[in-house]
């Protein structure tokens, strides 16, 4: 598979992982937990706009979906941090 490819496929699951979260309605996004390359969209900075492409672990800009409720127990927030 060439990297356009990929790039296209990885694009369209996390559109798809996106909706399912977003219609089940019992997700929110944790930022600053993610661990690198486990992203699950853009960054709140503008950075990227991929999932996948985070390349430190717990980057404050970096987020994941997570269980309601569960997010500051991982040590995570659920605004994403103020821009500069």
């Amino acid at each position: 598979m060439d990297q356009n490819h990929a790039l296209i496929a990885a694009a369209l699951a996390s559109l798809a992982i996106g909706s399912d979260a977003l219609a089940a309605g019992d997700k929110e996004k944790c930022y600053g937990i993610a661990s690198a390359g486990k992203n699950d969209c853009a960054t709140s900075d503008g950075t990227h706009s991929c999932a996948g492409q985070a390349k430190t672990d717990k980057a404050p800009n970096e987020w994941k979906y997570v269980a309601k409720g569960t997010c500051e127990k991982a040590g995570g927030k659920t605004k994403p941090p103020a821009k500069k």
